[in-house]
């Protein structure tokens, strides 16, 4: 008898009792809690739609809980930055190789219990120094082994695939029970379909990023107040260089950018909450920047303050922070993203095709601009058009429940993948 087989009986012969398993693979312990974020909204909405299923989160990283990450990985981005792609390729390689050789027996083990699988939401699809490829690899090689179907959702697919990640993402696919894939914008339906079609790979479908559901699952905290109420998010400048598809800003620059920014918004009357996403690299940056911030943009005695966000322990304090707000400036997508849920206006910085994506989606294209280039006055006027005209009512509130119908097509085929054993396996091709 085959796994798959014996995983059918199992479940015949108990009838189902416990309930439907789902393994949620992802990173949702990241420090980044914008992914903790979107991975709650997917667990969240399952569980609301399904009465009685249980979802397991796996950590790609191995992560088990929501923790402030290491305080060496600002450096290790700068040395990775800095190193010739050869170099980088193989430190990422045996540093990862022997994570992921811990990991996958804890990974076997806990699948023993688990009927369908879940790969997504994020970024997931990209290559950066072979970080996914590697572990898309690990743990699809473990859900083959045990039988388990996956469906793709929500995902980000870069077109950065360097030759060896796009073999590790191929092996990944080859004799995997891919059940459906679905990603978060056009771009990266066109590069899945282009870089995976040939491999096997069902077709992307477009579906909206479950994080735009957490206000239905969060609830909105606003205080009283006679002023607008500003969210800043940082990002330290050697993320948006490592990571950024367009010419970076120089920390220099960038730093002078938003003290002037910050003075703008004081000299209209605005209060300033300086928040991160929770990454130790922007915490560093928000730390530096605090001083710089303190002394050239103080607050007016008796007007606006000025305030810097402690770290948020958890998704729920990221997202209740802002719900808060009256409008957002951010580079980080999924700040963005829930501030579009709870109805908050909000400008992106951009860095990636992703945050410019997810404006177009929703049909706010004309708020983003860039850090560090444009001028802060051009950005302070879009502010003020985006706390005059806000969202529209209409088309937030039918975009909303597009997620919500999205979430509910997956969960129709898991339950129907898991109960059936109808996927069928990708084809190996080189």
């Amino acid at each position: 008898m085959s796994v798959h087989q014996h995983r059918e009986e199992r479940h015949r012969e108990s009838g189902r009792a416990s309930g439907l398993r789902i393994g949620l693979f992802n990173v949702k312990y990241s420090p980044n809690l914008g992914d903790g974020l979107l991975a709650e909204c997917i667990e969240a909405e399952l569980m609301r739609i399904v009465p009685g299923l249980v979802v397991e989160a796996f950590d790609l990283a191995g992560r088990t809980d929501y923790v402030a990450g290491g305080r060496l990985r600002g450096a290790t981005l700068s040395l990775l930055q800095s190193s010739p792609t050869p170099v980088r390729h193989g430190l990422v390689r045996t540093l990862l190789g022997h994570s992921l050789s811990r990991q996958r027996p804890i990974w076997r083990a806990r699948l023993a219990g688990i009927d369908a699988a879940v790969t997504g939401g994020g970024n997931l699809f990209s290559d950066a120094d072979l970080n996914f490829p590697l572990k898309i690899d690990a743990a699809w090689g473990e859900l083959r082994a045990a039988g388990i179907p996956t469906a793709v959702f929500a995902v980000g697919v870069a077109d950065n695939w360097s030759e060896t990640g796009a073999a590790l993402f191929r092996r990944a696919l080859a004799g995997t029970r891919l059940l459906d894939a679905s990603v978060r914008d056009a771009r990266s339906a066109e590069i899945w379909n282009r870089r995976l079609g040939a491999s096997g790979a069902p077709r992307a479908r477009v579906v909206h990023d479950p994080g735009l559901l957490v206000a239905r699952h969060v609830p909105q905290v606003r205080g009283p107040r006679t002023t607008p109420r500003i969210g800043l998010g940082l990002t330290h400048p050697t993320t948006l260089r490592y990571h950024s598809d367009e010419a970076a800003v120089s920390e220099r620059a960038l730093t002078e950018w938003y003290a002037a920014l910050v003075r703008g918004c004081l000299a209209r009357g605005w209060s300033v909450d300086v928040f991160t996403n929770g990454s130790p690299e922007d915490e560093a940056y928000l730390g530096r920047l605090r001083a710089v911030l303190a002394e050239t943009a103080p607050a007016p005695t008796g007007g606006p303050a000025l305030a810097f966000a402690p770290r948020f322990r958890n998704p729920t304090e990221l997202a209740t922070f802002v719900s808060g707000l009256d409008l957002l400036m951010a580079h980080r997508l999924h700040a963005n993203i829930a501030a579009y849920s709870y109805g908050v206006p909000q400008i992106g910085f951009t860095w990636d095709l992703k945050l410019k994506s997810f404006f177009d989606l929703v049909g706010r294209g004309e708020y983003v601009r860039t850090a560090g280039r444009d001028g802060p006055e051009a950005v302070l006027a879009l502010a003020e058009r985006g706390l005059r005209e806000g969202l529209d009512p209409r088309r937030h509130g039918a975009i909303l429940d597009e997620a919500a119908a999205d979430v509910a097509v997956l969960a129709e085929t898991l339950k129907a993948g898991a109960g059936a054993g109808a996927a069928i396996p990708c084809e190996a091709h080189p």
